[in-house]
C-alpha cells in the first residue's frame, strides 16, 4: 500500500468528477448494490443511516426501503452529490455531512448500511466507529458490511477480514450471513445476537 488517501483527497475526487468509481453505471457495483438491498430487507424499515454515503449510488436505493434515510459523507462535495441523489425523495431522505468517528444524527437505527469505508480509517478511528454503531443499532436491527476483499493502494488497512475485524471491535455477539462473495467485494449482513 502505499500513501492513504485524505479527506482532501476525497473532496478533490468528488470535485472533479462526480462519479469516480463509476458506482453509477458499473455492472460489477450494481450487482454489490442488489446484494446490499438484499441484506437490509424489502423494507419498508424506520430509520436507516448509511455511513460514507459516497456520491449517493447506493442512498438513492436505500431511500427506497427507509421511512426515513440519514445518508452521510465527510466531504462537502460527496455530500453535495447525495444530496442531489436523495432529491426526488423529499424530507425522506436528507444528506448530512459527517466524517466518522462522530456523533451520529440520531441515537437508533433499525438499520446501518457501511460499504467501501472501513480500510480507509485508521484502527482508532474504525474502533471507535464500530463502538458507536454497536450502541446506535437497535436490537434485532441489521448491520449491513460491503467491502473490497482485495487491496487498493490507497487504503490506511488490509481489506482482508477487516469486516470480521470491525465486528469483533465493536464488544458485540453478531449472527452473521455472506450475502454475496465475489473474489473481489463481499456483502455481509449482521445482526445483533
Amino acid at each position: 500500500m502505499k500513501k492513504p488517501i485524505t479527506l482532501t483527497g476525497f473532496e478533490r475526487t468528488f470535485a472533479s468528477d462526480s462519479d469516480p468509481w463509476r458506482t453509477f453505471s458499473n455492472r460489477d457495483e450494481a450487482v454489490k448494490r442488489r446484494a446490499i438491498l438484499h441484506a437490509i430487507g424489502p423494507g419498508p424499515h424506520g430509520r436507516v443511516l448509511e455511513l460514507a454515503a459516497g456520491n449517493g449510488s447506493n442512498s438513492r436505493a436505500l431511500a427506497a426501503r427507509a421511512l426515513r434515510l440519514d445518508a452521510t459523507e465527510a466531504t462537502r462535495s460527496g455530500t453535495a452529490l447525495v444530496a442531489s441523489a436523495l432529491a426526488p425523495r423529499g424530507k425522506r431522505a436528507r444528506a448530512i455531512q459527517l466524517a466518522v468517528p462522530a456523533r451520529f444524527p440520531q441515537t437508533r437505527y433499525d438499520r446501518i448500511v457501511i460499504a467501501e469505508l472501513l480500510y480507509y480509517l485508521s484502527p482508532r478511528a474504525m474502533e471507535r466507529t464500530a463502538q458507536d454503531v454497536a450502541r446506535a443499532l437497535r436490537r434485532g436491527g441489521t448491520l449491513v458490511l460491503a467491502h473490497h476483499r482485495i487491496d487498493f493502494h490507497d487504503f490506511a488497512q488490509h481489506a482482508a477480514n477487516l469486516q470480521r475485524i470491525f465486528l469483533a471491535r465493536t464488544g458485540r455477539e453478531w449472527r452473521i450471513g455472506t450475502v454475496r462473495r465475489t473474489r473481489r467485494w463481499i456483502v455481509l449482513a449482521c445482526t445483533l445476537a
